[in-house]
């Protein structure tokens, strides 16, 4: 069954002028010749992306969307009409977001996060910006210290809220934000808390020991780089550690707690020592 909005791996059946069609178990769907990889053959699979063209009819092409249905992605408006608007989600075709699926209405050039879905009447693909609808936190599918990838979707007076793997919304508070953050950023987090309400804490980064073991390589290199030595320790300023390591102070800390233990550096008074093999 072919799923439009979305990758399908198909058999080319026969070549026409224009390009070669593709065995959806009817007429087939046209993969135009610009987008058809050179010395394809008939017989062989490919993989593709459906989605419906200008006039309707299901196309395949090689190209990379920006999304697919059931991504929240953000997108930058190239077009706005009495019926909505259009946004670039780099296929030739720009997808459509309805006046109706607007919050305050899109402008050209402005850049929007929006939830790519199937409509169920007309099977075409568009986009709604009332992502909301698509998002809860009845039914959790994650756990603390459960590794998670976010969206940053606005910003708040305590931080930032965020999408947990494009299903439920979460919070990282300001004192865990040591990066500067746009909404629409794609990072990876782990979750910290979750509270009775079923509202959810998010730390940027990798947890637990995890992220030790990844930052302990990362310090042992740059005391490599830097003579063996480095004028950090747990009395420097967060905004310093984080500057120069992109980890927070609390990361710094409890990583060198365990670089030492494990006898690989020594602190001074005025910063951390590599220990010699």
């Amino acid at each position: 069954m072919i799923q439009v909005g979305k990758f399908n791996t198909l058999t080319i059946n026969r070549k026409v002028d224009f390009g070669f069609y593709l065995d959806d178990g009817k007429e087939g769907i046209l993969l135009p010749t610009r987008f058809a990889p050179k010395n394809i053959q008939i017989g062989s699979q490919i993989t593709v992306f459906i989605y419906h063209d200008s006039d309707n009819r299901l196309i395949a092409t090689t190209q990379q969307p920006k999304g697919i249905v059931g991504d929240i992605v953000l997108l930058k408006c190239v077009s706005t009409t009495a019926a909505g608007a259009f946004l670039d989600w780099g296929l030739m075709k720009d997808l459509f977001v309805a006046k109706s699926q607007q919050k305050i209405g899109m402008r050209e050039g402005g850049w929007y996060l929006v939830k790519i879905y199937e409509d169920a009447q007309t099977g075409r693909i568009a986009a709604s910006e009332k992502i909301e609808k698509y998002i809860n936190n009845e039914q959790l599918t994650v756990k603390e210290m459960d590794e998670v990838a976010i969206i940053i979707y606005r910003q708040t007076e305590i931080g930032y809220s965020c999408i947990i793997n494009q299903q439920h919304l979460g919070l990282i508070h300001q004192n865990q934000i040591f990066q500067h953050l746009n909404i629409g950023d794609k990072l990876q987090g782990f979750v910290k808390t979750i509270r009775e309400d079923n509202k959810i804490d998010i730390v940027l980064g990798k947890a637990g020991y995890k992220k030790t073991e990844d930052e302990a390589t990362k310090i042992l290199r740059l005391l490599k780089e830097n003579n063996g030595y480095l004028p950090y320790h747990d009395k420097s300023l967060p905004e310093e550690i984080y500057q120069f390591f992109g980890i927070s102070k609390k990361t710094f800390k409890m990583t060198i707690g365990t670089l030492y233990k494990q006898q690989k550096i020594n602190f001074t008074k005025t910063g951390i020592q590599l220990i010699a093999d």
